[in-house]
């Protein structure tokens, strides 16, 4: 009797998605990938997202569209605010502006729908809570609060399959994240992580998601794969 159970993942294409993906498959899931257009300005995220589908072995992927520009609000939605890049200077405190407001809370909506139809209880997520840039919906009481809502709003929690949201790198380094993906045998060449990559997904190498990768290579002591915009 085969007694694989589906699993939901968010896949943006990035490195933490890319490891959050293999972990779901290590622990022996059948992974259903869903990504969102939502016409960000580093589309090319989305051609890595179906390359790291494909070659972690998911069982389908879809990328949903959603054009999150008709509202703006975020470097990453709004042409005409700058993605901060932030050189050799700290990461500066507070949310920054490349925040797309509610982006993980429509994401996770729209995967709890596609979850109810494949009867799957378990989705992932690779929010992080240590290496990130501040984000209010990259936190744990965030991921729990949304659970508990997915608990209280869909037919199938009602009905007795209850669904988990799975966040296992949230308390974990980039360096870590890197390791465990390493491990589980993670190509992070495919990936692209950078807010302004060009169309071919060439990363900037100046926006806080590209110094933060770049950063757990080097914590990691692994040589960074990423291609940079020459």
């Amino acid at each position: 009797m085969n007694m694989t159970k589906n699993a939901l993942v968010l896949l943006s294409g990035g490195l933490d998605s890319a490891t959050c993906l293999a972990i779901a498959k290590s622990q022996g899931f059948e992974c259903f990938c869903l990504s969102l257009d939502y016409h960000q300005r580093h589309i090319a995220e989305l051609q890595a997202a179906n390359k790291v589908a494909i070659t972690l072995g998911a069982a389908a992927h879809k990328t949903a569209q959603l054009d999150l520009s008709l509202f703006g609000g975020s470097a990453l939605t709004d042409n005409t605010i700058n993605v901060p890049e932030s050189g050799t200077n700290p990461i500066p405190a507070g949310i920054p502006v490349t925040y797309v407001p509610a982006r993980n809370t429509i994401m996770l909506s729209l995967a709890l729908a596609w979850a109810e139809v494949l009867h799957a209880q378990d989705i992932f997520i690779g929010v992080n809570a240590l290496d990130y840039s501040g984000y209010p919906d990259c936190r744990g009481e965030y991921v729990e609060a949304f659970q508990q809502m997915a608990n209280l709003a869909t037919k199938s929690a009602v009905e007795g399959q209850k669904i988990t949201i799975h966040a296992p790198l949230l308390e974990m380094t980039k360096a870590e994240i890197i390791h465990l993906g390493m491990q589980l045998g993670v190509d992070y060449a495919m990936t692209v992580s950078c807010y302004q990559a060009d169309n071919q997904g060439h990363a900037c190498g100046k926006c806080d998601s590209c110094r933060l990768r770049r950063e757990g290579f080097t914590q990691a002591r692994i040589q960074d794969p990423t291609r940079y915009q020459s």
